[in-house]
């Protein structure tokens, strides 16, 4: 048998090989993208990649904390949308200071997350089930409250520009939306909580023996509840993002952006068998999400074989993540 600093040693070696697989993949998409399609290496198609990315890539990295722990958040999607809507209801509807509604918008999300936590880790939902009926109420809530309407901020300009703008310019470098700088901050943060913190150390327990750790004296119903909660909050922040990307919340938009973000953990290196992943992964995962589909629409490859080919990568990489644990057990 396998002495656990020998296993440790294979896992981290084999979340490495994974990492560079991940980025080589991204390097190989944007050569091939750039040779058949010369848009692609364009500046302003970059900050086409860079403005998707970021959204996708907050939401990818709070369900990255669900996903270790073995399990899945559905509702990442939706709850944008829902706190997308709440951050319009403060800013538009009341006449908020966009602060404010952005602080609403965030709580709204780690509301939803919080809810998660407490069916699946105190009440023993499982949470597939948990979270696909936390999906159909925040859509529902989010087109109630909306009122079928999209909430615009025309009186508030300064909230998107404060994402939307660059302050890059100043210095005469490259417009870069400050929106991305906000997915950087979010990254390292994220990355902080999950490889720095206590939280983030009994995260990985719970996904590689959650018996076990529970019988070692952790309280794995409360850690379990907080990748949830962090999930929610991820979800929340980017519902912030996508309404000042779009200067107005959009009630429909949503619903379908929680399997971009599964397929990015996924790709990046996180199992869905738990106990396994990074930040760093997630966020290369994410670019992959966002090049394939740019590129894909470049090349003029209709939407719905664009959803097939992210369907196969997906399925690709939960296979190659099925085949590491066999050789490492």
């Amino acid at each position: 048998m396998q002495s656990a600093a020998t296993r440790a040693g294979s896992i981290f070696k084999s979340d490495a090989v994974q990492k560079l697989l991940a980025l080589g993949a991204l390097v190989i998409l944007i050569i091939v993208f750039a040779i058949f399609a010369p848009y692609f290496a364009t500046w302003s198609n970059a900050q086409g990649i860079f403005l998707a990315t970021s959204v996708t890539g907050i939401l990818a990295m709070g369900v990255t904390f669900v996903i270790i722990t073995a399990g899945i958040d559905l509702s990442i999607g939706t709850v944008m949308t829902l706190s997308a809507v709440m951050t319009g209801v403060f800013v538009t509807n009341l006449g908020l200071p966009w602060g404010i509604g952005i602080v609403a918008g965030i709580l709204t999300g780690t509301l939803m997350g919080a809810i998660n936590g407490t069916l699946i880790a105190r009440f023993g939902l499982p949470p597939f089930i948990a979270t696909l009926g936390m999906l159909n109420i925040a859509r529902g809530l989010a087109l109630v409250i909306s009122e079928l309407r999209p909430i615009y901020f025309p009186d508030q300009p300064e909230f998107n520009e404060a994402f939307m703008g660059s302050f890059l310019k100043d210095f005469g470098l490259p417009d870069l939306p400050n929106l991305f700088f906000v997915f950087v901050v979010v990254a390292v943060v994220a990355a902080f909580i999950l490889s720095r913190t206590i939280l983030g150390r009994y995260i990985f327990a719970i996904g590689s023996n959650e018996e076990a750790t529970r019988l070692s004296g952790v309280r794995t119903m409360r850690y379990k509840a907080s990748a949830y909660i962090l999930s929610g909050m991820f979800a929340g922040i980017a519902g912030v993002v996508m309404a000042a990307r779009l200067n107005s919340a959009q009630p429909a938009v949503g619903f379908g952006y929680e399997l971009d973000a599964i397929a990015a953990a996924v790709i990046g290196g996180t199992s869905l068998a738990g106990g396994e992943g990074s930040i760093f992964g997630t966020v290369i995962g994410a670019f992959i999400i966002s090049v394939l589909t740019n590129g894909l629409r470049l090349m003029d490859v209709p939407q719905e074989w664009q959803t097939v080919v992210t369907g196969c990568i997906v399925i690709l990489a939960v296979y190659l993540d099925i085949i590491r644990r066999r050789r490492q057990g």
